[in-house]
């Protein structure tokens, strides 16, 4: 067993800690085997502080309730669950996963409906941030429900590889042919000024919801508008954004480089403010 990878049951009777085999993977490897339901994925600011968790939970809310489900979430209990397992975490700060289903499953003779799986955090390389990465396209894959994050769709983008510098994420397109997200991150991109996002048609990002907060004081305009993939010759920046990952730069998508290929002032002003934010907003759990 090991303390760095870590899954927790939560029900009326507490939090508990469940066996977890050395080299299990990440978050999303712990809880391959659960039940279909619904989850988000986050990290740890200053071991146990999270960032706007209260979008977390009104988003599962909301995914609870698109689906149909009769059971409210015991937002309390996961709240207080999340504060213990992150607090006694080892490790610095921890990437965490929750997943609420809609009835109790059993693992390892503990009943529950929600589970917390936790494992190290680890930033994305400096090297990475620096230089900007890659995205590859996948074509076929696409969220039937893109408002509702199911833990479904996790296992659809699984064989795709992610990390790569050259090929770190995979772009999703609509049929025709206009950027809709990566498949486990938000895209956006800059035009001069101008903030650009799909809007519609894609998750509903923690990451990018606070970016889209933080971009009118640095003087970006918004701009909801899907971008024909002809029109990424035209860009001056993009970026993706997830909760686990932040902001990583992108300079190039397919076969198509961002502008001259490098890194760009905005998204590197937009990057320093979300961290200030994350430093500044950070709270407790509970």
């Amino acid at each position: 067993m090991t303390t760095d990878l870590q899954l927790h049951a939560v029900n009326a009777e507490g939090v508990h800690a469940l066996a977890v085999e050395a080299g299990s993977g990440n978050v999303h490897d712990l809880l391959e085997g659960m039940p279909g339901g619904v989850y988000s994925a986050l990290r740890t600011f200053e071991h146990d502080r999270f960032l706007w968790l209260e979008e977390h939970l009104a988003r599962t809310r909301r995914s609870m309730a698109g689906l149909g489900w009769p059971s409210e979430l015991e937002e309390r209990r996961l709240r207080s669950a999340l504060d213990a397992v992150v607090r006694a975490y080892p490790l610095a700060d921890s990437r965490v996963r929750f997943d609420v289903l809609r009835d109790p499953h059993e693992v390892q003779g503990v009943r529950a409906n929600m589970f917390i799986a936790l494992s190290p955090f680890v930033p994305v390389p400096e090297k990475y941030l620096r230089e900007g990465v890659t995205l590859d396209f996948a074509p076929h894959l696409q969220r039937l429900q893109p408002l509702i994050k199911t833990t479904d769709f996790v296992r659809e983008r699984k064989p795709l590889p992610l990390g790569a510098q050259g090929r770190y994420e995979h772009v999703m397109v609509d049929a025709q042919d206009r950027v809709l997200e990566c498949s486990s991150s938000n895209l956006a991109f800059f035009r001069g000024e101008d903030l650009v996002t799909a809007g519609d048609g894609v998750l509903e990002g923690i990451t990018l919801m606070v970016l889209l907060h933080l971009a009118p004081k640095l003087g970006f305009k918004l701009r909801r508008e899907r971008l024909p993939l002809a029109e990424l010759a035209r860009v001056d920046e993009c970026f993706l954004s997830s909760s686990a990952r932040g902001v990583v730069p992108v300079v190039q998508v397919g076969e198509q480089r961002i502008a001259d290929g490098r890194v760009g002032e905005r998204v590197r002003r937009l990057t320093a403010a979300y961290y200030e934010c994350a430093a500044r907003e950070s709270r407790r759990a509970v």
